[in-house]
């Protein structure tokens, strides 16, 4: 499902009511969760380690990025509140007929910057798709 009008549609049904789609909220990024998540040590990563190796197609519009695979459909949405610059990053699960939206971060301040905005989603998309295999494996062996 990558038709631009489709993703287009489905990114404004998700926005239009984020705590339906998302109970547990958007993700607040911060020095914990960068904790949690191992990414304060950028300079220390394995050099063997693979980056975001995954095929994205981008759509720029005016107000937003839009990156879609076949696994994977990701909006990147940076906004000013209260003249505060805000990135927003939504993923969603690309199946051929619907789209499932899995998190949403933001990132502010001093988190709001594209490096560290691409190592979260790389780990997002690495937690999601090892979730997606295990479901999958479970899911044949019953």
């Amino acid at each position: 499902m990558n038709n631009p009008s489709v993703l287009e549609a489905c990114y404004k049904k998700y926005m239009k009511n984020i705590t339906k789609w998302l109970p547990d909220g958007i993700i607040d990024v911060n020095l914990d969760l960068l904790h949690h998540l191992d990414l304060l040590h950028y300079q220390n990563k394995d050099p063997h380690e693979a980056g975001i190796t995954r095929y994205f197609h981008v759509v720029e519009s005016e107000d937003k990025l839009t990156l879609a695979n076949e696994d994977f459909v990701v909006w990147i949405v940076p906004e000013k509140l209260e003249s505060t610059p805000v990135t927003y990053t939504l993923i969603a699960l690309n199946h051929n007929d619907h789209l499932q939206l899995e998190l949403a971060f933001s990132t502010t301040g001093v988190y709001n910057n594209s490096h560290l905005v691409l190592r979260l989603l790389e780990r997002y998309l690495l937690e999601i798709q090892s979730t997606e295999d295990l479901l999958t494996r479970l899911k044949h062996s019953a």
